[in-house]
């Protein structure tokens, strides 16, 4: 991945666009560029060259299939990636908008602290994708994998299978800037651990795979 990126940040609220620079900008790797109209930002992109979009799902008037369809018209922005901050980011709203050809939506409101890592995951999937790997779809092999165990805890060899899988999860999950799925993963094994020294109880090792598969449902 290169030692910088460029994202393109619209949306015609100020304090909300403001709120989405600083936090990107915690990523020494981005470097920000910030537009309240969205006519403005289409204008710029094509010699800005921008690794990623991101922007509010209405902008100046111009809905997000519209800004996505002029995106796509151009040559020189047909193959930027976008994503879309939005309030409305349920099911449904998240089908439609990956439906016009989103990669990601981001709710609000988001956590400062968290966007900038959010972002990175999300241009490390595509750059992983273009490569022909989806990591998202190997966690969601992994996530039938470890639901098998949750009513095999108390087998006598389930435990120790079950303890390889998640270390081996949450070393994978790191690399790929999966960081929650990674940091439950990681909690599963310590429990497991816990568990097999006497040290912690089945309990403790259930709720933790619950939590991690919780987590996986959300990443992928």
């Amino acid at each position: 991945m290169p030692a910088s990126f460029r994202i393109l940040n619209i949306d015609d609220d100020p304090l909300t666009r403001d709120a989405v620079e600083l936090s990107l900008n915690l990523d020494p790797a981005f470097i920000v560029l910030s537009f309240g109209d969205a006519r403005e930002a289409l204008a710029a992109a094509p010699d800005w060259q921008p690794d990623l979009i991101i922007c509010d799902a209405t902008n100046s008037g111009m809905d997000r299939a519209t800004l996505l369809a002029e995106l796509r018209a151009n040559a020189a922005t047909a193959k930027v990636p976008a994503v879309v901050l939005s309030a409305h980011a349920g099911p449904d709203d998240v089908a439609a908008m990956k439906s016009l050809g989103v990669i990601a939506v981001i709710a609000k409101p988001f956590d400062p602290e968290k966007l900038a890592e959010t972002v990175r995951r999300h241009l490390c999937s595509v750059r992983l994708s273009a490569a022909g790997y989806d990591f998202s779809q190997r966690l969601r092999k992994d996530a039938a994998t470890l639901a098998a165990f949750r009513p095999r805890l108390a087998d006598a060899t389930a435990p120790e299978q079950l303890q390889s899988h998640a270390h081996k999860l949450a070393g994978a999950a790191g690399i790929f800037n999966f960081a929650a799925v990674s940091s439950k993963a990681s909690a599963l094994e310590i429990a497991i651990i816990d568990m097999r020294a006497g040290r912690g109880a089945s309990e403790a090792v259930a709720a933790n795979l619950d939590a991690l598969l919780e987590c996986i449902a959300r990443a992928a």
